[in-house]
């Protein structure tokens, strides 16, 4: 059975839409970019998808309160929904898609602590895993307004152990990237759990989570550790996962099996000298991802494969995955999200106010406490 991720086709559905409003007018398109947040910035910056070029900051460091952003989510109302906060505070902060000002805090009510992924789901709601107390909240995906806590951590194996990236399937099943934490109540944390993807169904009477896919043997390029962070579908409906330690895997969604791996160790060194954040896809089936160097200040890079043979493919004058290579404009990046509604030609067009009318779920974001 295929199965299409529903932000993939709510990306094509736009692009569509605002090429043909482009051609009708008759005048140029705009380029498409990357979105990357910054946790040691404190900002969202922007880099064009196919030069890699950088474009300057799309959100201003703290603007709102922005701080350590993780996840970046457009909503269904084509705004962009950020991550934010530190071990002891958190929020999602609502910006405008296309401009990328500050629209308000989003979430009203409930206690997030150090917010990780956020996603809306089938239902309409907003859903939001809350790293430093094991949780997962959820919101009204319209008035921010706190329902309730829809899954829990007990500190027992198997269970929501340091909640990282959020991801609905098509069947109204939510994936989460778990650390294997467990809060210790006190302000800190304890490494006791294997690292692993759970999966919920959200309409079920009383949700429980099932063990999509165990803890895997290390990468050879880590320090010995996994740790499950960014979640998104290919067009083939296979579900890749990053592993802050390195590497992207990529597993079968019906059998939960692993179908390749793609190596993130950009540094060459072993164990390697980056670790690695989020995923995003783009249109044509492209997949980014992010990392930063621990021995060059945590600065970033952008890495780009193809999402269906998985094989690197280097911006220019680069090797390996590099699309964009180590700078200091990405200051230890996690999130990273394609959009269609930024980084214009000089002249903007009715394909891009088509594009941002109309765009609708796009994603991603972080983890570790080391990460």
């Amino acid at each position: 059975m295929r199965l299409i991720n529903q932000k993939l086709l709510s990306v094509q559905t736009s692009i569509f839409l605002g090429t043909l409003a482009s051609l009708t007018c008759g005048v140029s398109g705009a380029n498409a970019a990357l979105l990357v947040g910054n946790t040691e910035g404190n900002n969202v910056v922007i880099f064009d998808e196919r030069t890699g070029r950088f474009g300057g900051e799309f959100i201003a460091a703290g603007t709102g309160g922005l701080t350590s952003p993780d996840d970046l989510t457009y909503g269904p109302d084509g705004n962009l929904y950020v991550s934010s906060g530190t071990e002891t505070s958190g929020a999602i902060l609502k910006f405008d898609g296309k401009t990328g000002d500050f629209l308000g805090r989003f979430d009203q009510g409930g206690v997030l602590l150090r917010p990780y992924g956020n996603a809306f789901g089938p239902d309409g709601n907003l859903y939001v895993s809350s790293f430093r107390s094991d949780e997962i909240l959820r919101f009204d995906g319209t008035t921010g307004k706190f329902l309730d806590v829809f899954a829990f951590g007990a500190g027992t194996a198997n269970g929501l152990n340091g909640p990282n990236d959020l991801l609905f399937d098509e069947d109204g099943n939510l994936y989460v990237t778990t650390q294997g934490s467990v809060s210790d109540g006190k302000g800190g944390i304890e490494f006791l759990f294997e690292s692993q993807v759970l999966r919920y169904n959200i309409f079920a009477a009383a949700p429980e989570p099932d063990v999509f896919v165990p803890q895997p043997t290390p990468s050879p390029d880590s320090f010995g550790f996994v740790s499950f962070l960014g979640l998104e579908f290919g067009a083939d409906g296979d579900l890749f996962v990053s592993d802050f330690a390195n590497d992207i895997r990529r597993y079968d969604l019906l059998t939960g099996s692993l179908v390749d791996t793609l190596s993130t160790n950009y540094t060459g060194t072993t164990p390697s000298n980056n670790f690695v954040g989020g995923l995003t896809f783009d249109p044509s089936g492209t997949l980014y991802s992010v990392g930063f160097d621990f021995t060059k200040g945590n600065q970033g890079a952008i890495l780009r494969f193809d999402g269906e043979t998985g094989d690197p493919l280097p911006g220019t004058g680069e090797t390996g995955p590099i699309f964009v290579s180590t700078n200091p404009n990405l200051k230890r990046p996690i999130g990273i999200t394609y959009s269609p509604i930024v980084v214009p030609e000089p002249a903007l067009t009715l394909g891009l106010v088509a594009m941002g009318a109309m765009f609708m779920g796009r994603k991603r974001g972080d983890r570790h406490q080391s990460n």
